[in-house]
């Protein structure tokens, strides 16, 4: 009797394999390409058609509206002049007063925020115990919901007296008052963008540390701050770029003299408060004056999106990738 050839027991019919598979594919294919996806799929992407569409528009609308602005005056008056006095009889439109008020906010704010964000992101990340960080780091963020007005108020009525007690020639509205207390505002915001910075360098970087003798301070500050830099730094740019931003604590505190000084006892105008106060002003629209608040909204824009750009760009260069 000739032997039967048998297949092996663990064999399984090719056919069986390609209806699994084929069943497998049209699975996957069904719940991708389902309605309820695709809809989600769209509203998502729809989203962010939104976002890029509204940045777009913004631009528009300052390039367009400032066209009639840059009729009038030079790009040279503009950008060679050093008195802005649209509101007097004899019209100056140089923009380094407004734009030396605003790095001057900015250059006061850094000073305020920055060491003490980040200091604040290492304690809370490195030092502090769990049941402290459950609670401090949001007690920190309070201060980012506190309303602008009235960290403005604040500014005025308790800081400048403040000062005024031990800083001689201090006017009543000042650059000092209004630059520090628009840094204590981006606090949250620095310390916030660092500790998540930090929190994102692995445990094994700083064991690593432990074991080749390191204190707790060498290893924050050799191995846990340069393997966070990238964030860290890219916190910093898009905190200042909330300072160089903000309105009505400048508006109020900082004055209406545009001054050309880098005096931070003296009056100045930023570039916001000039926004502000003309457009809430009687200034009838279609004059220059009320052109030129879109000349200077221009600059801010370009300002704003250059620094965001530049830490996009070092996040890029410099992120560490674990």
């Amino acid at each position: 009797m000739e032997p039967s050839e048998a297949q092996p027991a663990t064999a399984v019919p090719p056919d069986v394999d390609d209806g699994l598979s084929n069943e497998d594919a049209d699975l996957t294919k069904n719940i991708l390409h389902s309605p309820g996806e695709r809809a989600i799929e769209y509203a998502l992407g729809a989203c962010a058609l939104i976002s890029v569409l509204t940045t777009l528009g913004i631009a528009a609308v300052l390039i367009v509206e400032s066209v009639p602005f840059f009729a009038e005056v030079s790009l040279t008056s503009f950008f060679g002049d050093t008195r802005w006095t649209p509101e007097y009889a004899e019209q100056h439109f140089g923009i380094w007063p407004l734009l030396a008020g605003t790095l001057m906010i900015t250059a006061l704010a850094a000073v305020v925020a920055l060491p003490l964000g980040l200091m604040s992101a290492v304690y809370i990340s490195e030092y502090a115990p769990r049941s402290v960080r459950t609670w401090l780091k949001p007690a920190l963020e309070i201060l980012a919901g506190v309303p602008t007005v009235v960290y403005g108020y604040f500014a005025l009525t308790f800081v400048t007296p403040l000062l005024d007690s031990f800083v001689s020639g201090l006017s009543t509205y000042n650059a000092l008052s209004a630059g520090l207390v628009v840094g204590v505002m981006i606090i949250p915001m620095v310390a916030s963008l660092s500790e998540d910075a930090l929190q994102a360098v692995p445990r094994s970087m700083r064991e690593g540390g432990y074991a080749l003798g390191a204190t707790k301070i060498e290893v924050t500050s050799r191995v846990v701050v340069p393997g966070a830099l990238g964030g860290i730094v890219a916190g910093f740019i898009l905190a200042l770029s909330r300072a160089i931003g903000e309105t009505m604590i400048v508006t109020i505190a900082a004055g209406q003299q545009a001054n050309l000084t880098a005096d931070p006892t003296q009056s100045i105008r930023p570039m916001t408060a000039y926004i502000a106060q003309i457009a809430s002003g009687d200034i009838a629209q279609g004059t220059i004056v009320y052109d030129s608040i879109f000349a200077v909204g221009l600059v801010l824009f370009l300002i704003t999106l250059g620094m965001n750009l530049f830490a996009n760009d070092f996040v890029r260069r410099f992120q560490e990738r674990y």
